[in-house]
Formats: structure tokens, C-alpha cells, sequence
């Protein structure tokens, strides 16, 4: 990409202690003009190069994009969004299988397997078959590393919640939105749900960046055990969504359904973001919230050492599950080899070159 500051990276998706969790379904709405390119075909047959060819052509129009990445493989594509032109294209296969809602009119489905040898394939299956099953293993075997930190976690938030004053963090959520948010709109605004980290092969990953891009002016919200950040982030996503200002809310790749970790405000220029041993950033905030003003720190004191084991543990557990994945990744690209054979990538990239035309004319 020629223009890095036409690009934000975000994760849709992420390996998590209930398995892989995605918020592709939450990515684009059809009743607001949205138009979605349903990536269809098999491992290694281009979707993610077509997608970064795409991005690429677009960007060089001076369109601003998102690249969604694939936590299971950092450095592929699951999908790129265009928000000024209410287009994305994803990657609709499993583990995030996306399925026309209105086909034709809002999603186009593009299949990559029009473009492969299936005779090919066909003479290779049960390899492919045996390939596909020992990487799904190893991904199991990372769920449940995952699933035992994730127990962990929580107990150390149950600990944290106990000792926090819920009532004193819901005073100044008031007074932050405030002074920040200004007041109640009558029209609610939008949320866009993302994630800005993800555990993959490589271990955590988080995409600071995207934050400095969005949100120069940051509030940075100090919480190792995510009792505090949790309350208040939740509070003060309710705030702005009544300010009538869009949000993109990044939840916890460990907590993916309830537990918010950052808030972005990109109208304002403004996020509140949760930093932790997990993901720090190293970014120069407007503001440190330090939240042992909201917390009995003697009677979490008390927990020190349960909560300092839980702390190791969870991280042995998380690299374990890191190296599992590490794995998979390994026998998926042996899987990726059979059908690399059975491509034939010219096709493909005339279909990049045609989709790419078709959405800087809005056709």
C-alpha cells in the first residue's frame, strides 16, 4: 500500500476459549446501501492476495480502507472494508462462513473455484481430508489451552470485582461523558464492533497503530484485571452512543462477547482504551486513568497470591495455546500446496482487476 494513512488494521475474528469467534455477521448492514463481495473457495486459492491487490487499487484512488486480518495466519486477509463507499469483501468461508441476506442486490458472491483443476483435487482428496482434520485437532487442542486461561482470567475479574466500587466509577463515567461526550442526542448513533488484538500463532498481537490514526487525543485506561475498564468502558459506550456519535467498539479476544476493551470515536478524534500487560500501547495519551481510586487495593491485597499464580498460568496456557496454533498453521499450508497446484492464478487476477473496477465505479 502505497499510503499508510489511508490504512487501519483490525481483526474480525479471533481464537478464543469457546473456540473461534467471529463478528462478521455485525461487519455491514444491507438496509443502509452496503455492498458486500462474498469471497468463496478453498485454502490457498488467492483470496487474501485478491484482496490486498484490491485494497492496493483502491488505496492508490485515495480511498481510505481497513485491512482485516486472519488471526490464524497475521499476514493473510480476512476481508477489507471501504466505509466510504459502504463496500467491503471478506473471506466467506469457514471458520466465518458469511451467506448472502439479499443476493444480487447487496452481496455478490465471488468463487474462486471456478478457477481450480477439480479433477486435480479430486485424485488428491484423501490427503486433503487427512490434512484438514490434523489442523482442525490442533486448533481444538489451542481452544481448550485458551479455555483454561480464560477460566483463570475470570476468576482474577471475580477477585477484582469484588473490591471495586462500581457506584464511584458510574459518578465519573457521568462527569467524563460530560465534559467529553456533551449531551443526550435525538438520534442514537452507530457501532461498529472490531477487534484491535487477537491471539494467533505469533503469539498476542495488537494493533496500536490503528488507534494513533484514529484517536490522537487518548485517554489510557490502567487495569490489569479488567473489573474496573470493563464498568466503565460499558458506561461510557452508552454515553457516546446517546451523544449521537459513532463508535467502534474492540472487545477482548479472551472475553469476545462481553467484554470491551477500547473504545474509538474517530468523529472526535477520541479513545479510551484499556492498557495491560496483554496489550499496551505505547502511544502518548491526553490522559492515564489509574483505577486503584475505584478499588479496595487492601482487600485485593489479600488475593495477591492467587492472582499472581492465575497471571503465570495464563500466560504458560496462552503461549501453549500460540504454539498449537503454530502448528495447525504448518500442516494448513501443506494444505494450501495441493490447491496452489490446482489454481490457475491468471484467472484470478483478472477477476481482482475486474472486481477493483467495479468498485471505484460503484457498479
Amino acid at each position: 500500500m502505497q499510503d499508510d494513512a489511508l490504512r487501519t488494521r483490525f481483526f474480525l475474528g479471533s481464537n478464543s476459549p469457546v473456540g473461534f469467534v467471529g463478528r462478521f455477521d455485525r461487519l455491514y448492514d444491507p438496509l443502509d446501501g452496503w455492498r458486500a463481495f462474498l469471497i468463496k473457495g478453498g485454502p490457498g486459492t488467492g483470496k487474501s492476495s485478491l484482496m490486498k491487490g484490491i485494497a492496493k487499487s483502491v488505496g492508490d484512488a485515495g480511498i481510505p480502507f481497513e485491512l482485516v486480518h486472519c488471526s490464524s495466519d497475521p499476514n493473510s486477509l480476512d476481508g477489507v472494508i471501504f466505509p466510504s463507499l459502504k463496500c467491503c469483501l471478506l473471506d466467506a468461508t469457514a471458520p466465518h462462513v458469511v451467506e448472502p441476506k439479499f443476493p444480487g442486490a447487496c452481496e455478490t458472491i465471488v468463487n474462486l473455484g471456478d478457477h481450480w483443476d477439480h479433477a486435480f483435487l479430486h485424485k488428491h482428496y484423501k490427503e486433503i481430508i487427512a490434512t484438514s482434520q490434523a489442523c482442525s485437532a490442533l486448533h481444538e487442542r489451542a481452544t481448550r489451552f485458551l479455555a483454561a486461561a480464560g477460566s483463570l482470567q475470570t476468576d482474577t475479574y471475580r477477585f477484582a470485582l469484588e473490591c471495586t466500587d462500581t457506584a464511584k466509577i458510574s459518578r465519573y463515567a457521568s462527569r467524563l461523558a460530560r465534559r467529553e461526550l456533551g449531551p443526550a442526542s435525538d438520534q442514537m448513533g452507530k457501532e461498529s464492533i472490531r477487534l484491535l488484538s487477537a491471539i494467533t500463532p505469533l503469539g498476542p498481537i495488537f494493533f496500536e497503530e490503528t488507534i494513533e490514526k484514529l484517536c490522537p487525543r487518548l485517554f489510557v485506561i490502567q487495569d490489569e484485571h479488567g473489573a474496573c475498564s470493563r464498568f466503565l468502558l460499558a458506561q461510557l459506550r452508552s454515553y457516546a452512543l446517546a451523544a449521537g456519535h459513532d463508535i467502534i467498539s474492540c472487545f477482548c479476544s479472551m472475553s469476545p462477547h462481553d467484554k470491551l476493551d477500547h473504545v474509538l470515536i474517530p468523529s472526535l478524534g477520541l479513545g479510551f482504551v484499556t492498557s495491560n500487560s496483554w496489550h499496551e500501547p505505547h502511544l502518548t495519551p491526553y490522559r492515564r486513568i489509574h483505577l486503584q481510586r475505584f478499588t479496595d487495593t487492601e482487600r485485593l491485597r489479600l488475593k495477591r497470591q492467587r492472582i499472581s499464580f492465575n497471571r503465570r498460568a495464563v500466560r504458560e496456557l496462552i503461549g501453549e495455546a500460540s504454539s498449537r496454533m503454530l502448528e495447525a498453521k504448518a500442516i494448513h499450508d501443506e494444505l494450501e500446496a495441493f490447491y496452489i497446484q490446482a489454481m490457475d492464478f491468471k484467472a484470478v487476477q483478472q477477476r481482482q482487476a475486474d472486481l477493483a473496477k467495479r468498485i471505484l465505479s460503484g457498479s
